[in-house]
This record gives C-alpha cells, structure tokens and sequence, in this order.
C-alpha cells in the first residue's frame, strides 16, 4: 500500500470512528439516564409505601416517650405495696417493657433519633433512681418527689418529642 492509499484509507475512517464514539457516548448517557430513572421511580413507589409504616413508627415512639414522662408515668402506675424499692423497681419495669415492646421501630427511623429516644428513656429512668435515693420510706413519698422533679426541669421526654417532631417535619 502506498502512502496515498493510507492516507485515502484513513480519510474515510475517521469520520466512521468519530460518528461511531460520539453514537456510543450519546447511547451511555441516554441509558445512564433511564437508569437513573428507573432507580427514582423505583425509589419513588418504596417510599409512597414505606412513608405510612414509617409515620407509624414515630407514632408509636411519640406514644412511647408520653407514657414514660415522669408525670404520666407515675400517675398511670400506682404502688402496689407498701415498699419505696418495689415502687421504684416497678416504674423502671414498665419503662422497660414499654421500650422493649417498641424496639423494631428503630429500623424505621434514624440512629441519631433512635439514639435520643434511648437517652431519654435511660434519663428518666435515672431521675426515678436519684428520686429513690432519698430518705423517704413510703412509696406516695417517692411518687411526690418524682413528680416535684418533673416541676423544676424539662422531662427527657419532651427534648426527644421536639427531636421526632423535627425529623417528621422533614420527611414531607
């Protein structure tokens, strides 16, 4: 081959190759696209579904922080004997089994929420130990100092019920 036929060869490959890569960059970006697409739709359909499950969640958490605030708390559970530890042990019980009962609720929602939910619940239990550290005998005693606790600071509960608020404010 001689030069001149190269060069013709080449003339009439470049075009070929240059149409071809821009075909092929143009079919990429159009199926990345639809890909994309696809993914937000996809996206959007599990989220139409799981927006209920999760709203679900946070109510059920809102419902847990109510019934563990120190006021509810010790007004829905009354002493049953005439022991200050039982009555002590008894409030933490229910707190317990009341987070127990919710702890699945915690895949729907944040780690940063699901971590504040447990602070509260681990501060409220605090506050019914500190208030059982006191020098009174008899369990209405030990509901009086809680509840007089609860009067003189914010409840745990509530700095948590603000922090849900705010994350379901945002899901819309």
């Amino acid at each position: 081959m001689t030069g001149d036929e190269i060069f013709q060869l080449f003339a009439f490959l470049l075009p070929a190759v240059v149409t071809g890569a821009v075909a092929f960059y143009f079919f990429r970006l159009h199926t990345r696209n639809e890909d994309g697409r696809r993914r937000y739709l996809l996206q959007k359909d599990a989220q139409k579904d799981a927006l209920p499950i999760r709203l679900q969640a946070y109510e059920r958490m809102v419902l847990f922080l109510e019934r563990i605030s120190l006021n509810s708390l010790v007004v829905r559970v009354a002493p049953v004997g005439k022991s200050k530890s039982d009555y002590e042990n008894l409030l933490i019980r229910q707190i317990e089994t009341e987070f127990d009962h919710n702890l699945s609720q915690q895949i729907y929602m944040s780690d940063e929420c699901w971590n504040i939910i447990k602070a509260a619940k681990n501060a409220t239990i605090q506050a019914i130990r500190s208030a059982g550290m006191s020098q009174t005998e008899s369990p209405d005693k030990l509901r009086e100092d809680i509840l007089n606790q609860t009067m003189e600071k914010q409840s745990p509960s509530s700095t948590a019920l603000s922090f849900i608020k705010k994350e379901v404010s945002e899901l819309w």
